[in-house]
């Protein structure tokens, strides 16, 4: 009896336990949003005894900055994300195909950056020495050296489950590497594209840490730059109503991705670590 409770009721336990650590932030996080600046001093589980949602999102939209945030976020993560896919399947076919001590090597050092941090400082001063501190090129540059690893891990564990033979045979009707790589390899990485453009968007949307020492605020601030920004400024000064009401509008897009690809993530995930 005591081994039945436990089979069935320990996933209904971890469910329990991630709605919790998911659910109540994110309630916090909505119902401060719509509440009066009096209500939200002291940011509560409670719901609004007075809703002013309305006001509060049409104040972020229109005072904080978030169109200009947007477009910046949107002109850093999308390079940066098409960036990583395409040199991340590149790579990867490389590394699943061949076999060699410096190849190994070399994939070696590419999955290391799953472990082993950005040193901001390095960076930094490796910008600076390019001319690309402060730009756009500069953070497209920082955030495709640090997720690429991921999409290399990814992608080389599943080519390596794709039959070699398809790529022979294609090489036997006169197929080149590039058009073997565009019309075989690509297609069948789907899932795990989605994985990567998913985790990557997300990781790089909602980034404050390297966008403040890589773009340093100013016209090109990011989203969550921008709303480091302004959640200082007199406007957002202990309006914590502001702030949660700019979180939800910015994580909006997110969720939207998120919504729509969860599937893929775990396909894809399975799929690149377990084949």
């Amino acid at each position: 009896m005591t081994a039945l409770l436990w089979r069935y009721g320990r996933p209904v336990l971890v469910l329990l336990l991630a709605g919790l650590a998911v659910g109540v932030p994110l309630w916090l996080v909505v119902v401060t949003s719509a509440k009066p600046q009096a209500e939200a001093l002291r940011p509560n589980l409670d719901l609004p005894r007075h809703w002013q949602s309305g006001s509060n999102y049409a104040d972020v939209l229109g005072e904080g900055e978030m169109l200009r945030g947007f477009v910046n976020s949107t002109l850093v993560v999308v390079p940066s994300v098409a960036l990583v896919l395409v040199l991340g399947a590149g790579a990867a076919w490389v590394f699943a195909r061949r076999r060699s001590w410096l190849v190994s090597a070399a994939y070696a050092l590419c999955v290391s950056g799953l472990l082993l941090p950005p040193a901001v400082i390095t960076i930094v001063m490796e910008l600076r020495q390019l001319g690309l501190a402060n730009t756009r090129p500069g953070m497209i540059a920082v955030y495709t050296a640090m997720y690429l690893s991921t999409s290399i891990f990814f992608m080389t564990g599943f080519i390596r489950a794709i039959p070699l033979e398809l790529e022979e045979a294609a090489r036997i009707d006169g197929a080149r590497p590039l058009r073997i790589f565009l019309r075989i390899i690509l297609p069948l990485l789907r899932p795990v594209i989605a994985t990567a453009t998913i985790m990557v968007m997300l990781y790089a949307w909602s980034d404050v840490f390297y966008s403040f020492f890589v773009l340093g605020g100013g016209e090109r601030a990011t989203l969550p730059l921008n709303l480091y920004k302004v959640a200082s400024a007199q406007l957002y000064l202990n309006n914590w109503h502001l702030v949660f009401a700019y979180v939800v509008v910015m994580s909006l897009p997110m969720v939207a991705v998120f919504l729509v690809g969860q599937r893929k993530i775990v396909s894809g995930i399975t799929s690149g670590a377990v084949k």
